[in-house]
């Protein structure tokens, strides 16, 4: 009996470890947003300028799927809804933000940073418009992505902020499917 115990033993160990490397970990992606939000002050980067038109032009012509497009209006309209609900003006969608949403969504694919890849702040995609950033990752709908970041002080304060008047989003698309976030602010 002790020996047919011990075959049994090591025959489900090895049908266990055949199971995780046949396919792969048990661990999977978890949706997230950033530790904090970024915000850039009025006087950072005052007399800089920065534009990075070849990111500009490689993020628009990125595809976006029809559900992500969609997704981002609904976030746009969730914003407004909840400004507006608490005596704020609704946020004005700005197309070269959501150039940078797009550049920025691109570049978190990589690093999920408030950081761009080259090392500079966020707002170095385009210094004209963009000084505040929320960032997420792996949220696969609007309505979740939103209540993720109005959950965290730091990225709802961005949302919620009397200052902005201009707001674009953007999702990148990876080919696992999974979307990554980057909404823009600007005054």
């Amino acid at each position: 009996m002790k020996k047919f115990k011990k075959v049994l033993a090591v025959a489900f160990a090895t049908c266990l470890a055949f199971t995780f490397i046949a396919c792969g970990s048990t661990e999977t992606a978890t949706a997230a947003i950033d530790d904090q939000a970024a915000v850039r002050g009025l006087d950072e980067g005052a007399g800089e300028y920065w534009i990075d038109d070849e990111a500009i032009a490689l993020a628009g012509s990125a595809a976006s799927s029809q559900a992500a497009l969609d997704a981002c209006t609904a976030v746009f309209n969730l914003i407004n809804q909840n400004r507006i609900a608490n005596g704020l003006s609704a946020l004005v969608w700005s197309e070269s933000l959501k150039n940078a949403a797009q550049v920025r969504a691109i570049e978190i694919t990589d690093v999920f940073s408030h950081t761009r890849p080259n090392g500079t702040a966020f707002w170095t995609v385009d210094s004209n418009c963009q000084y505040g950033e929320n960032l997420a990752k792996l949220y696969q709908s609007a309505d979740s992505v939103y209540t993720a970041w109005m959950n965290s002080p730091t990225h709802a304060a961005n949302i919620m902020d009397g200052g902005y008047k201009t707001i674009g989003i953007a999702i990148a698309q990876t080919d696992d499917g999974s979307w990554y976030w980057a909404q823009e602010f600007g005054y």
